[in-house]
């Protein structure tokens, strides 16, 4: 399928002001995830601002696509999508994780519009989004549940039994996204827990299987058209990105998986991203 170049301009530029809202909602001197969340930032504009169908003045209507952060650390990404798309104040992204507050370090389902889940303990989501698809099939709901989960957290074993049962289950109706930057909050994938090749294991967990550039909207936005065309197994997108994406000192450096900025850094990063 072809896209528009104005449709792809207009993603990109949501993508960074996305990526813009996530240094915001980190501020000065707290330990924020720009790393992850930065790496997803591409992924989740075109979610939410393309493929998705969702209402931010009904978020629980029942005709509506799924989307769980199963790597709920990068919390903060996905209230900047919410935000932008209309759930609540861009300004409240000023105030994550302050004490009492409804936008705190992961996913709230009960405190937060627009969240399914609350996610963070890794490798639950994909189980998660399981068991919406298996019910949104079973309520004759002719939607997607997307999930994103992280190259690390594919360490997790759930991240296994789940996409084992999705596959028997036949659940054409589940999309996984695998942010593959490479790096876990302490090293280097393959130097801490080496979950790789990941496209032969999830073929041999009998799904189908597509691997993207995470960083061109294009493949994005096709990979997930075509992951519409598929039946009678789940799909996972594969998608190679840069840790801390579009902020040159965080790009591929560990300790921005959940770094600090200084007055300086954090000037610095808004600059890059204007």
């Amino acid at each position: 399928m072809e896209y528009s170049k104005e449709l792809i301009d207009d993603l990109d530029k949501k993508a960074k002001k996305l990526r813009k809202d996530v240094v915001i909602s980190i501020g000065v001197g707290v330990a924020g995830h720009i790393g992850g969340s930065n790496s997803s930032a591409d992924i989740v504009t075109a979610l939410y601002f393309y493929k998705m169908k969702h209402d931010p003045k009904n978020p629980k209507m029942t005709d509506r696509d799924r989307f769980l952060l199963s790597k709920g650390h990068v919390a903060i990404l996905q209230y900047a999508a919410l935000a932008e798309s209309g759930y609540f104040s861009v300004d409240d992204l000023k105030k994550t994780k302050e004490i009492g507050f409804y936008l705190q370090g992961h996913p709230d389902v009960l405190k937060t519009p627009g969240i399914e889940a609350g996610t963070g303990s890794l490798g639950q989501g994909l189980s998660i989004g399981l068991g919406m698809a298996l019910g949104m099939k079973l309520d004759h709901i002719v939607r997607k549940v997307y999930v994103l989960i992280g190259d690390g957290e594919s360490a997790e074993g759930q991240i296994w039994e789940a996409a084992m049962a999705a596959s028997s289950f036949k659940s054409d109706n589940l999309v996984a996204i695998v942010d593959n930057n490479g790096l876990q909050a302490n090293g280097k994938i393959i130097d801490r827990y080496n979950s790789y090749p990941l496209i032969p294991k999830w073929e041999s967990f009998g799904w189908n299987v597509i691997e993207i550039d995470g960083h061109n909207m294009e493949e994005i936005l096709s990979a997930l058209d075509e992951a519409d065309t598929v039946k009678g197994k789940p799909t996972v997108i594969i998608a190679h990105t840069v840790k801390g994406k579009g902020v040159s000192f965080a790009e591929n450096v560990v300790g921005f998986h959940n770094g600090m900025l200084t007055k300086e850094s954090y000037a610095q990063a808004l600059a890059e991203l204007s």
